[in-house]
C-alpha cells in the first residue's frame, strides 16, 4: 500500500508522517508543496503521484479567522475535500478526511455520536460539515474521522501554551465551562492503522488482525476516553509535569468563564464530547482516557527538557 499525506507539516500531518514513515511507503505533502486552495495544482501533483490511500489532514483551523475569511474557510474546508475525493474516486484509491467536534452545536450534554444531527454554530464549523458532505456524495468508501483538541509533539497546541504560561507566571488561567476531550496525534495514527490501513498491503482484508473496522466507511469518531474542560485538562498537565520534576512557577490553573472570552470572534460548542463507542465496538478496542494520553505526551517530550 502507498499512502500519501495532505497536511504534512501541521499538528496531525507530521505525527503521521513521523510514524508511517518506517512501517510504510508515504509521501507527504506540507502547504508550500501543495495548497488545498489551489484546484488546479491538487489535479496536477496528486494525479502525478501514486497512493492507494491518501489522507487528508490539512485544513483552515482558525476558528475566529474563519469568521471573517469564510468563503476561504469553505474553499479549503468544502470544496478542497471534493476535490480529493474525486480525485481519489478516479485513481481507485481511498480517501481518509478528517473533520472536528465543532460541527456539533454543543447543546446536547452527553458525548455526540455518528448519527447525531450536525447544527455547526461558526463559520469553521459550517466548512468542515460541508466537507465531510462533499466526500461522502463522491463515493461511500471513503472515511470520514472526527476528533478534537488534538495534542502531540510536532506542533505546539493548547496544553504546550499552559505549561509554557506556567513556566514563566505565577498566576495562569483557563476556561472551566466548555468541554470536549483531548485526543494524542500518536493515538489517532494508531487508530488508523487499525481501521483503514491494516498491515500495510491491502485495507485489512490481509491483515493477519482483520476486523470488520478494517474497511469501515462513513463517519467516525475517535478521541481520548472521558471529557475534561480546558481548566481540568490545563491543571492535569501542570500535575504531571510537577511529578516529572520540571520547574514550574504557577502550579495552579483559575477558572475563567467563556462568556469572558471577548477577544473570540466566533462561537465556540459549550459541549462537544465526541463518543468512540461505535469505534470500540467494531474494533475490540477502547481508547485510553485522556489522563492516561497526556501523563505519556508529557514524560516522553517532557522529561527531557
Amino acid at each position: 500500500m502507498k499512502i500519501a499525506i495532505l497536511g504534512a507539516g501541521g499538528r496531525l500531518g507530521a505525527a503521521l508522517m513521523r510514524k508511517y514513515r518506517e512501517r510504510f511507503d508515504v509521501v507527504g505533502f506540507n502547504h508550500a508543496q501543495l495548497d488545498l486552495s489551489n484546484f488546479d495544482e491538487l489535479h496536477k501533483k496528486l494525479r502525478a503521484t501514486s497512493f492507494d490511500l491518501l489522507i487528508n489532514a490539512a485544513a483552515f483551523t482558525n476558528v475566529d479567522l474563519c469568521e471573517t475569511k469564510r468563503d476561504e474557510a469553505f474553499l479549503i474546508n468544502a470544496e478542497a475535500p471534493r476535490v480529493l475525493a474525486e480525485i481519489c474516486r478516479d485513481k481507485r484509491a481511498r480517501l481518509i478526511h478528517f473533520s472536528t467536534d465543532y460541527v456539533f452545536e454543543g447543546g446536547k450534554r452527553e458525548p455526540y455520536v455518528e448519527s447525531d444531527s450536525a447544527n455547526p454554530i461558526s463559520v469553521y464549523g459550517e466548512s468542515k460539515l460541508a466537507g465531510e458532505q462533499n466526500v461522502l456524495a463522491v463515493q461511500d468508501r471513503h472515511l470520514i474521522v472526527r476528533v478534537s483538541w488534538i495534542f502531540g509533539p510536532d506542533r505546539r497546541s493548547f496544553i504546550d501554551g499552559m505549561i509554557k504560561r506556567a513556566q514563566e507566571n505565577e498566576e495562569v488561567d483557563a476556561v472551566a465551562d466548555k468541554f470536549s476531550a483531548p485526543t494524542y496525534t500518536d493515538d489517532i495514527a494508531e487508530m488508523l492503522v487499525v481501521t483503514a490501513i491494516g498491515d500495510g498491503t491491502q485495507p485489512g482484508v490481509t491483515d493477519p488482525g482483520y476486523n470488520a473496522a478494517s474497511d469501515y466507511d462513513g463517519i467516525l469518531h475517535f478521541t481520548s476516553a472521558g471529557e475534561c474542560s480546558w481548566q481540568e485538562y490545563a491543571q492535569w498537565a501542570l500535575d504531571c509535569c510537577q511529578e516529572i520534576g520540571l520547574l514550574l512557577k504557577g502550579k495552579t490553573v483559575g477558572a475563567r468563564k467563556l462568556k469572558d472570552m471577548t477577544n473570540w470572534v466566533a462561537r465556540r460548542p459549550v459541549y462537544s464530547v465526541l463518543s468512540s463507542a461505535k469505534y470500540a465496538k467494531l474494533t475490540g478496542r477502547s481508547p485510553r482516557t485522556w489522563r492516561e494520553a497526556v501523563a505519556d505526551y508529557i514524560r516522553r517530550f517532557y522529561s527531557k527538557k
